[in-house]
């Protein structure tokens, strides 16, 4: 509050007393920033310190926010961004300008496509040096660049105005679909002082931030409908659906109407892989010869081959789509029942129409599914139970998939080619939001970022399982897991190489274009920083070693000896891969 300013009278001109001027309350921007964010529920935000925000981040950290300092403002922003997910608030992401503004702006730009809700805050340049493109430090004009990559993009310019541009960046980021947001701050920004009072009144509180989207009822009309008519009906649940944290509704809404589902890899657990609905195991089937599809918080992408193809089979598909973005409707095929709303209230609706009358899928039709699904599961078994030195991807996925099965409330971080995509289909989650990967994009170097920020967010105990060359995007935050004492394991599966450590340079001049290091021992690595190293070189060790870790809590890594010759070519997307079929004429 201010206090009354002292003042004497003269001559009938008004003179102030220095000494009432210094009275004054007095607030700034980087006071402001801090409060706007405490006001709307911010505890953590991830970043780099450095000019101009190096201040800001202490003084978050003494106002009582969680700072978490990253080696790389990529890995802080991934943070930030599965932190949204996680939590369904904005993640924040802290950088400097220009260099480290450009860092984050890939995990911004991964955030928005993965729907992840996310504030990327950046200090930038003074705005009259960088119009007239005079050279400034750091200069870069940072909001344009931002605009096109993310949901939305603002800039504040006076402090009376920090508390509306904080509300605007977490409305962006959470209403609607969710995406990733900027924030430009110039440096001068922090430095403005305006009356506390005045101040403490600028600040806004968002109310009902992501409010509920009703579904039309003629539009649960007809999806019902088309569900009652379908011969082999499948849902299929995407990370829009985990995201939602809607799992009552969408456990009931499976449960009651027997329907067999299909989870993408962010979405497994929100029922168990175990579940005797998950078609998890017979995907190829469940794909090829449903009739009736109903999606749930998942876009026919390049992950579901766009709703086309040999991957769909002959047989005619009518698509169901639960999405809250209208514009998502028809983007590959057309969809024959559009249910445009958020999806606890759509699926809150159809679980209202269950009725009586409601007939389970014939029966002919789950059986065809559960019987693919144990054939798959029995033929795979024995890959996954070999106990080979050196191990191949299944038996060391074999033995991390039992880790996981005796710790259901873990948090599993994945990634690499072979690494992630044999991960996807061999190990069954158990609880929702426990499994976080690539996403959309495919993105290599999310892992420890993702790490980081599930142990912070959940408290929990988190296994990241890493190709060696994806680890490598990333793999300077063990520094970071060990100075915050977070409980995390990472496995490395180390073949010597990207899919595989055994091409060779025709000229002989040079490692081949995939190769790396022989024999790394990233477990020294993690050493280093006081953490826990262990080598290992078959599954019974793979799962001893883990196991330990997991159980004590320790930061540890442990570097698991793979074939150099195991894998495939760009893991199971080698079709996405072009490949020259042109010998060149010596």
């Amino acid at each position: 509050m201010a206090t009354a300013e002292k003042s004497k009278i003269e001559d009938n001109v008004v003179h102030i007393d220095p000494a009432a001027e210094a009275e004054r309350d007095l607030t700034d921007g980087f006071h402001l920033v801090i409060d706007a964010l405490k006001l709307n529920g911010i505890e953590t935000i991830y970043g780099v310190p450095g000019i101009p925000i190096t201040d800001l981040g202490r003084m978050c950290q003494a106002e009582g926010i969680r700072v978490i300092s990253f080696r790389h403002e990529q890995n802080a922003g991934n943070a930030a961004a599965i932190a949204g997910f996680l939590t369904k608030k904005p993640g924040i992401c802290l950088t400097v300008s220009a260099p480290g503004f450009l860092n984050g702006l890939t995990a911004l730009a991964n955030a928005t496509t993965n729907c992840f809700p996310m504030i990327l805050i950046s200090g930038s340049s003074e705005r009259e040096i960088v119009d007239l493109q005079q050279g400034d430090y750091e200069e870069m004009d940072q909001l344009a660049i931002a605009k096109p990559l993310c949901k939305a993009a603002f800039r504040v310019l006076h402090a009376a105005d920090i508390g509306i541009g904080v509300a605007r960046a977490i409305r962006a980021a959470v209403s609607g679909r969710p995406g990733g947001v900027y924030l430009d701050l110039p440096a001068k920004l922090f430095g403005q002082v305006m009356d506390a009072e005045a101040g403490a009144k600028s600040l806004v509180k968002v109310i009902d931030p992501a409010p509920a989207q009703i579904p039309a009822p003629a539009a649960v009309d007809r999806a019902i409908e088309l569900l009652k008519g379908a011969e082999r009906p499948l849902v299929i649940l995407g990370k829009g659906a985990a995201y939602a944290q809607a799992d009552d509704e969408i456990r009931a809404f499976i449960e009651k109407s027997g329907i067999p589902f299909l989870p993408m890899s962010m979405a497994k657990g929100l029922l168990p892989d175990t579940h005797p609905q998950s078609a998890g195991a017979a995907r190829s089937t469940a794909l090829k010869d449903a009739d009736v599809v109903l999606l749930v918080g998942a876009r026919l992408n390049w992950l579901l081959s766009h709703g086309k193809g040999k991957t769909w089979g002959d047989a005619p598909k009518k698509f169901i789509q639960v999405d809250i973005e209208p514009k998502e409707m028809d983007s590959n095929v057309e969809i024959a029942a559009p249910l445009v709303g958020d999806i606890g209230s759509v699926i809150a609706a159809l679980n209202a129409r269950l009725d009586g009358s409601w007939k389970t899928p014939p029966a002919q039709w789950t059986e065809t599914i559960r019987t693919k699904k144990e054939a798959n599961i029995a033929k795979m078994a024995p890959k996954l139970l070999k106990n080979s030195v050196p191990m191949d991807f299944h038996s060391a996925l074999g033995a991390l998939k039992n880790v996981i099965k005796e710790r259901p409330d873990a948090l599993l971080v994945n990634e690499g080619a072979n690494t992630l995509d044999l991960a996807r289909g061999i190990i069954d989650m158990y609880e929702p939001r426990k499994r976080l990967d690539v996403g959309t994009w495919g993105v290599m170097g999310i892992g420890m970022g993702f790490a980081i920020a599930a142990a912070v967010e959940t408290g929990k105990k988190v296994l990241a399982v890493e190709g060696d060359s994806a680890f490598g995007f990333s793999g300077m935050e063990v520094e970071t897991i060990c100075r915050y004492n977070l409980p995390v394991t990472i496995v490395i599966f180390n073949n010597n190489g990207i899919y595989r450590g055994t091409d060779t340079d025709p000229t002989g001049r040079d490692p081949g274009t995939t190769v790396f290091v022989p024999g790394s021992r990233y477990d020294k690595m993690m050493e280093a920083f006081g953490g826990v190293g262990v080598n290992v070189t078959s599954p019974d060790e793979l799962y001893r070693a883990v196991s330990a870790a997991m159980d004590s809590g320790k930061p540890t890594l442990i570097n698991a000896e793979i074939d150099p010759a195991a894998g495939s070519e760009s893991g199971n997307i080698g079709s996405l891969n072009p490949q020259s079929v042109v010998k060149k004429k010596k």
